[in-house]
């Protein structure tokens, strides 16, 4: 088994010692179809050497609430439940990386460290500190995306289309089956298998608890493959007919699974290409999962500001800062938006909707986001409000498609300028009566409140 070079980036340069090899797992918490994992057990299998998966649990990231953390965590103990299986130590350690790992590779003896990649900056000055406290050499592997984001583009793409092409040349090469984990030959006889008490792991967090766990989706890489499924069996053959009415059920709820790594978007597009559907439905599924997620990776991991208007583009900065004074026709606060308290049903039952369940339509995300550029006193209030209601209420938060589709909606980001009016200047309006025109308004407020009342 020969992992592909193109999804490995060398994060530091050593000489490899003689030890077990760690494989610290952050974005992709899963043990099938994770490219990281697999490199981690070849080295590990090529030196003879037992294999240990290390987790770092922080008490807090980025405004994740019991919400999130509870999803994480309960698929985590399913991870680790596999990994064990596989002959392979599961490790739970408590603090940020970059203070605890060290500790851990020295009294594990490791001699090479592997890891996942993620573009947010957090997540990278992690591993780039990390780097300096650590002699021994750190190969972080793509296995989020299906063409390796460090490849696919050295640069910020500015629009799906030339990154589709891009996409296009190399996709046949990436889009393939994935090898399956072994049993590891080796093990680790100094440290303690056992297994974290889950029960007992809350008590490290800080974190926010009024915000629920929600019931409607089972976590773990083994729902998630059931959730793929149904998903491929019942849905996504009319996925293109109903994708974009936020009335219909017509989206693949899978993003929580991407999102948290328990479900590979690499397997997921190559069982969806491979069935046996509608040919319209699959490309229009494979155009969301495959170009724009990528893009929003390619966005963040070369725009640090991608969670700010300093990161728009140009012309969406000089069009915004001209409109900066324009009159807005309602102004509203954080309190009146977390509660969903506007004048406008369809802006509040979007935001109940994601309160309560913890996700939000994709159209009505765009139309959520420009709604409150609309009602907010500056560009930058937008991002800051928006960037936290979505961060703290949606399962796939603090992610690269979330970051990408709010500047997407706020600064034009991946777009181009359209005809200019108030406030909004040159970035795409959307308003009330068009989303009457494309869906059944009525429906998908009362859908909601009624939700609500119940």
């Amino acid at each position: 088994m020969d992992i592909d070079n193109r999804r490995i980036f060398i994060r530091k340069q050593a000489e490899i010692q003689q030890g077990p090899v760690v494989y610290w797992m952050q974005r992709d918490q899963r043990t099938n179809d994770n490219w990281a994992l697999l490199h981690a057990q070849e080295l590990a299998i090529s030196m003879h050497q037992p294999l240990i998966v290390a987790f770092c649990l922080i008490p807090g990231f980025l405004g994740a609430t019991i919400r999130q953390y509870g999803f994480m965590l309960k698929g985590l103990a399913v991870t680790a439940r596999k990994l064990v299986k596989h002959n392979i130590q599961f490790s739970l350690i408590h603090g940020l990386p970059q203070d605890v790992l060290p500790r851990f590779l020295l009294e594990a003896g490791a001699g090479i460290l592997v890891t996942d990649f993620n573009p947010l900056r957090l997540p990278m000055d992690w591993r780039s500190r990390l780097a300096e406290r650590v002699e021994i050499p750190i190969h972080e592997v793509d296995a989020h995306n299906i063409i390796p984001c460090r490849f696919i583009s050295d640069k910020a793409e500015y629009a799906a289309f030339t990154l589709r092409k891009k996409t296009e040349r190399f996709l046949h090469d990436f889009l393939t089956e994935i090898p399956s984990l072994v049993r590891h030959p080796r093990s680790q006889d100094s440290h303690d298998k056992k297994l974290p008490d889950w029960n007992d792991v809350g008590k490290y967090l800080n974190v926010d608890h009024d915000v629920p766990e929600v019931d409607w989706i089972l976590p773990g890489e083994d729902a998630a493959r059931e959730a793929m499924a149904r998903f491929i069996e019942e849905r996504l053959d009319v996925y293109n007919l109903n994708r974009n009415f936020p009335d219909k059920q017509g989206q693949s709820d899978l993003s929580p699974y991407l999102h948290f790594g328990q479900l590979s978007a690499q397997r997921l597009a190559f069982e969806v290409q491979r069935s046996d559907l509608n040919p319209g439905s699959k490309m229009a599924f494979l155009e969301e999962l495959i170009v724009r997620r990528e893009l929003a990776d390619n966005f963040c991991l070369h725009n640090p500001g991608y969670d700010r208007v300093s990161g728009f583009q140009p012309w969406a900065q000089a069009t915004l800062n001209k409109h900066r004074d324009d009159p807005r026709p309602y102004l509203y606060s954080i309190e009146d938006f977390e509660p969903g308290k506007t004048h406008d049903p369809l802006w509040n039952a979007a935001q109940k909707e994601m309160v309560r369940t913890g996700k939000m339509h994709g159209f009505m995300r765009m139309y959520w986001a420009k709604k409150i550029l609309e009602w907010t006193t500056s560009p930058e209030e937008a991002m800051e409000i928006a960037v936290y209601l979505n961060d703290k209420y949606e399962l796939d938060g603090r992610d690269s498609n979330g970051y990408a589709g709010i500047s997407w909606s706020i600064g034009g980001t991946h777009d181009r300028p359209w005809g200019e009016r108030s406030i909004f200047g040159m970035i795409r309006y959307m308003n009330f009566q068009g989303c009457k025109r494309k869906f059944d308004v009525d429906k998908y407020i009362q859908e909601n409140l009624k939700s609500e009342i119940d």
